[in-house]
């Protein structure tokens, strides 16, 4: 088992409108490790808190209470800030709110430079965050006139250039079609594979499904905890907490209900369809 390269105790977080509304903390008390090196999913209705927690992973929010460590570095540590998103990037949903520069490879050296990198680093970082997610060729274009897809990879490529080693992906595929969707995910596991650590939020099950860990959340607290395998097993908390299964992990449970003995561990396709033919 890795070290923790994110460790989160105790931790609370109160919007300032929910504050004066009088309402409860979006985070509540919540402790939580993501290994180095591992491909976490956090998932959970609207206003579970998930994206509240996401954006406390790299001090864009501060606790309220409790304390957030990135490779040993508190978050409320003003001077560690620039070191802690170093760190630790984010991608956010819609790739038009990161997009600051009407050049493509222009808009992925933006980071480095801001972070003092030399003008020849730079030249090799954008490169090789380009070809990583296969938009080289688009280098010289204009990021209005890229597809959805190649503007939120273009948007991974930014972060990549800044060579974090967590990078915590914010529902990036929300706004995508499925041909956008099917690459963004690709990307994220080539990443994953590279030794990147993972943290995605996300409302897609399917894509949860391809994480080494699902953290389920709800009104600010972590519900579930466990490999894929195990948290969608349990069909019936989940959908108590309005979550979907993954389509196959929903299927296999529709089978149970009519009788067949099929395995609660089952989540994706090619689990079902073996178990399915060894059936017969």
């Amino acid at each position: 088992m890795n070290d923790p390269i994110i460790s989160i105790k105790d931790l609370s977080f109160t919007y300032a409108s929910d504050e004066e509304e009088g309402s409860g903390p979006a985070i509540a008390g919540l402790d939580l490790d993501i290994e180095a090196g591992s491909f976490v999913a956090i998932v959970g209705r609207n206003g579970s808190g998930k994206s509240t927690l996401a954006k406390n992973l790299n001090a864009l929010l501060l606790p309220s209470g409790g304390a957030v460590c990135v490779a040993g570095m508190r978050t409320d540590d003003e001077d560690r800030l620039w070191d802690i998103r170093k760190t630790v990037g984010m991608v956010f949903q819609n790739p038009d709110n990161q997009l600051v520069s009407s050049v493509v490879e222009d808009d992925v050296a933006f980071g480095p430079e801001n972070l003092g990198v030399d003008p020849a680093e730079i030249r090799k970082r954008v490169d090789a965050a380009l070809n990583a997610v296969s938009m080289y060729e688009h280098r010289k274009k204009g990021p209005h006139l890229l597809s959805g897809g190649q503007k939120q990879r273009v948007a991974i490529a930014g972060v990549l250039a800044m060579e974090p080693e967590c990078i915590v992906f914010d529902e990036p595929t929300a706004m995508l079609d499925p041909s956008g969707r099917k690459e963004i995910m690709e990307i994220i596991e080539s990443l994953h594979r590279e030794g990147k650590t993972v943290v995605l939020i996300t409302h897609f099950m399917d894509e949860a499904a391809r994480a080494d860990r699902v953290v389920v959340m709800n009104r600010g607290k972590i519900m579930m905890d466990g490999t894929p395998r195990e948290v969608f097993s349990h069909a019936e908390e989940l959908s108590g907490l309005n979550l979907e299964l993954p389509f196959a992990a929903e299927l296999a449970a529709m089978l149970r209900r009519d009788g067949l003995d099929v395995p609660a561990d089952i989540i994706d396709e090619e689990g079902l369809a073996d178990w399915l033919c060894a059936s017969k």
